[in-house]
């Protein structure tokens, strides 16, 4: 599906990242691959190029301006051009907010929103540079839709890079470029932080099947999550941008844009008394939950 194309995929040494660069390798693509990890970088590497596929890799943090040049110079320098970009490197400093220092706070925005921002910055231009279009697909989580406790830095990045992936859409749609939001739902090890899937992460690093329980309901290993992605850079794909396409296990699925769920009316504006006495009928029966099921 993606044969002589060119792809950068950040954060590709391990997890999510290495089943997207391994996938993109095997459906034909040329890949760079990006860590901070060299020897997770040069192992993704050796794995694409026993398979048949090519890649090259590049060792750095996402976040700086200079490492977005370098992976897009990366490709062109390689495969003679760019034709996607896969926003996927990430770290997480989960702590409640009363714990939650600055450093923690900034490490996350820097390398998740700032990356995911100067990464596309740099594909864009070039890819108009080109002048035939491309493919961004920027990396969310079910965090940055929904309540994820102890995460109020990595959930705010995934908001706003969702959100991003919207506004780079409707910028760029003139030059035949494409944006989405990739909302992946895996067992890495990232998420073995969180208690429910603990073991359940365990269980697939040592090689386990996912249950079938968990599979329905949307969770399971990396490389079920690598089609999705491998499909939206695909011509099979070329009218979808702008959204928000959540994966996972057994399903695939179509978050909605935040829209105005209810709303009411005052002639001459509306009065703290007012909206007392009204907001209880026209309004209340309309709140929106915050937090997954999971979570009460």
């Amino acid at each position: 599906m993606l044969t002589g194309r060119s792809v950068v995929v950040t954060g590709s040494g391990r997890g999510l990242g290495r089943a997207y660069a391994r996938a993109v390798a095997a459906a034909g693509a040329g890949v760079v691959v990006n860590d901070v990890d060299a020897d997770a970088a040069a192992a993704v590497v050796a794995e694409i190029e026993a398979d048949g596929g090519e890649a090259t890799s590049v060792v750095a943090p996402v976040g700086p301006t200079e490492t977005a040049d370098a992976l897009v110079a990366a490709a062109v320098e390689r495969f003679g051009r760019l034709d996607a970009m896969v926003t996927n490197a990430g770290l997480l400093r989960d702590r409640s907010v009363g714990k939650m220092g600055d450093d923690d706070w900034d490490a996350v925005i820097a390398t998740h929103l700032r990356g995911t921002f100067t990464c596309a910055r740099a594909a864009i231009a070039r890819f108009r540079e080109q002048g035939d279009g491309g493919r961004l697909v920027l990396v969310g989580s079910p965090a940055g839709q929904r309540a994820s406790f102890g995460q109020t830095n990595y959930s705010a990045a995934k908001a706003g890079i969702v959100g991003m992936a919207r506004t780079l859409a409707a910028e760029t749609a003139r030059h035949g470029i494409t944006v989405n939001a990739l909302v992946p739902v895996a067992l890495t090890r990232m998420v073995a932080t969180i208690p429910v899937f603990a073991d359940a992460v365990a269980a697939v690093e040592r090689g386990e099947p996912v249950p079938d329980e968990l599979r329905a309901k949307g969770v399971g290993t990396a490389e079920d999550v690598a089609p999705l992605l491998v499909w939206l850079l695909s011509d099979a794909a070329a009218e979808v941008t702008g959204q928000a396409l959540g994966v996972g296990g057994d399903k695939i699925s179509v978050w909605t844009h935040p829209a105005v769920a209810a709303e009411a009316s005052m002639p001459g504006g509306w009065t703290a008394e007012a909206i007392a006495k009204e907001f209880p009928a026209q309004l209340a029966p309309h709140l929106q939950t915050y937090a997954p099921e999971r979570n009460g």
